[in-house]
């Protein structure tokens, strides 16, 4: 196990730049291949952006559907993906992924401790052509990270706002279900007394939760996989530049514990940053919200500035900002921790919920606000255009947020005062007051929720349509009938909870051909260089199709680069490349 004191070694085979979930996935394969493997990482934690994410990952034909005995077709995938994709549709990447996404969760599940487990997650889209109500995503299983000994301290703590008492939870588990219950049910009051019994329990001996869950269990459990293959990860370890001999990348000069050491590597680098999503100059090009002016608060790590991005092109890689969406959306509120900082809260749970309402300044809803965050992000920035702040905000009244919280205000019988005298969420007796105090229009929003209380009373929402999909019922509320996304907003006193653009990691990145291998101005590849994770751009076109979609390809991708680098596989393109011609044809 190596440590941020230990010095990294000075010769490898494969040397990797990040210890996110897809450097992890591409070094492990790469160790169970017989390559010499060293990781170097620049924060002083190793887990990326995964250890902060859901842990879901979407991969079509997964075994554990199979199992389940969930009907799905490598057809309907592939029209799903080129349907989603559009114009960006890459038909050699898209059958790459949806030949190896099985394979490789088989891989990690038999060779190392990733475990995953089952969900019921829709499609984002499932009405669309060849979307599915449920079976493609799978979700990282628990993890005690004690397993990890002494890296235990290591391992990047999960997103602080999204946790309780640092606490974590996940919208597909019992958890969240029994803490929303608990005032209302003995059973569910007992298990949430029995988890806090057990949470300060752990809080008293190890100072944080062990048992952790969604992407801190994926990145633990990715963590504990290397660790035991022997692979260094050096933290605190940057990488400054890329070593180039005679047109090949032959390893990366880094700073290290022991100061500025050059790393050789004889096969290969792979650059595993984790995407631009703190690369304020190249965020100005590529948000547009940024471009016309407007805030951006991503809650991804902040040492995701692009250092990828920039040793690619540092050796003549490219980096193009291409597709409609650069990023994957998230609206997020920002939530006060003092001193003038504020943390980010992404609105995972809250949109779906019944009596609960997303407006612009003007007071007017502007789109379907259970559809999924890329979704409602992308929505947006559109409905935004052409002014200088991007920004909806959330309204529900008290009775709302007693059921069910608001961002990071919780439900009862959590107190909510705290979160209005700090200015978290702006209160108003009336619908008037609350948008005279929270900057919105007050005639536009009380003339839309006087419309939409009038529908909403029958479970219904002409205007956008609230409800209609399965992935819009998912995380509702199923008691409320006939529609468990619509309810009427109701009698004040009303709450106003502001909500900017943030994402969960960047969409456009490295260019690469299916293999990973950077590739240079005219489309060859740059010998002995790879990308993976988020410093690669996505196979998704610059859509969110599904819950996973990114860790999906992430883990695929790096798993298939280890494999190409180690000489064991290559591409369809590499082994017929009149195939590859055929399947670049419209369907």
């Amino acid at each position: 196990m190596s440590h941020a004191s230990t010095p990294p070694a000075s010769d490898c085979d494969v040397l990797v730049i990040g210890a996110g979930a897809g450097g992890l996935s591409a070094a492990i394969t790469a160790r169970k291949l017989g390559l010499d493997v060293i990781v170097v990482e620049k924060e002083p934690v190793f887990g990326g952006t995964a250890a902060f994410s859901g842990g879901v990952l979407w991969i079509p034909g997964n075994p554990h559907a199979r199992q389940a005995g969930i009907t799905d077709s490598r057809e309907a995938a592939r029209t799903y993906m080129r349907h989603e994709t559009g114009d960006f549709h890459d038909a050699e990447a898209v059958e790459t992924f949806l030949d190896a996404g099985p394979e490789m969760v088989e891989f990690f599940e038999r060779e190392t401790e990733v475990k995953f487990v089952p969900t019921l997650y829709p499609d984002y889209h499932p009405d669309a052509p060849g979307g599915v109500d449920i079976g493609r995503s799978i979700l990282a299983a628990p993890y005690d990270i004690r397993g990890l000994g002494k890296d235990m301290a290591r391992l990047r703590p999960p997103l602080s706002t999204i946790t309780f008492i640092g606490m974590m939870f996940n919208s597909s588990n019992a958890d969240i279900k029994h803490f929303f219950n608990a005032t209302k049910s003995l059973h569910s009051a007992l298990y949430v007394v029995k988890r806090l019994a057990n949470h300060f329990k752990e809080l008293l001996l190890y100072r944080r939760g062990v048992q952790v869950t969604s992407g801190n269990a994926l990145a633990a459990r990715l963590a504990k996989s290397a660790l035991d293959l022997g692979i260094p990860i050096h933290t605190d370890t940057p990488a400054k530049e890329l070593v180039i001999e005679n047109g090949r990348i032959r390893g990366a000069v880094v700073d290290g514990a022991g100061g500025r050491t050059r790393i050789t590597s004889r096969r290969a680098v792979v650059l595993a940053s984790g995407g631009f999503s703190h690369d304020v100059e190249r965020l100005a090009k590529a948000y547009p919200h940024v471009r016309r002016g407007g805030e951006h608060f991503s809650p991804v790590p902040s040492g995701n500035t692009g250092d990828g991005a920039r040793l690619a092109e540092s050796a003549g890689g490219r980096v193009d900002i291409r597709f409609p969406d650069a990023a994957a959306w998230m609206p997020v509120s920002k939530v006060p921790q003092g001193g003038g900082r504020f943390g980010a809260f992404p609105h995972l749970l809250d949109r779906y919920k019944p009596g609960i309402i997303g407006v612009l300044r003007n007071g007017r809803r502007f789109t379907n606000e259970s559809n999924s965050y890329h979704d409602v992000g992308a929505a947006m920035v559109a409905a935004c255009e052409g002014q200088a702040e991007t920004a909806m905000w959330l309204i529900c009244n008290h009775a709302t947020l007693s059921k069910y919280g608001l961002g990071h205000a919780k439900p009862a019988p959590m107190p909510v005062a705290p979160a209005v005298r700090n200015g978290y969420l702006v209160k108003g007796r009336t619908l008037a007051e609350l948008a005279q105090r929270a900057g919105i229009d007050p005639a536009g929003l009380e003339q839309t929720v006087r419309e939409y209380d009038r529908h909403a009373a029958k479970g219904e929402d002409p205007a956008h349509g609230r409800g209609r999909t399965t992935f819009n019922r998912y995380l509702a509320d199923p008691a409320q009938q006939p529609n468990p996304c619509v309810a009427p907003v109701g009698d004040g006193p009303y709450y106003a909870l502001k909500l900017v653009m943030g994402d969960l990691g960047t969409f456009d990145g490295i260019r690469t051909n299916v293999a990973g291998q950077v590739l240079g101005a005219s489309g060859e590849a740059i010998p002995g260089l790879y990308a993976v994770g988020n410093d690669r751009a996505s196979v998704m076109g610059g859509n969110y199709p599904g819950a996973g979609i990114t860790l999906g390809p992430i883990m695929t991708f790096g798993w298939l680069s280890a494999r190409h680098i180690a000489g064991v596989w290559q591409p369809r393109a590499e082994a017929a490349p009149a195939q590859r011609e055929a399947e670049r044809q419209p369907a």
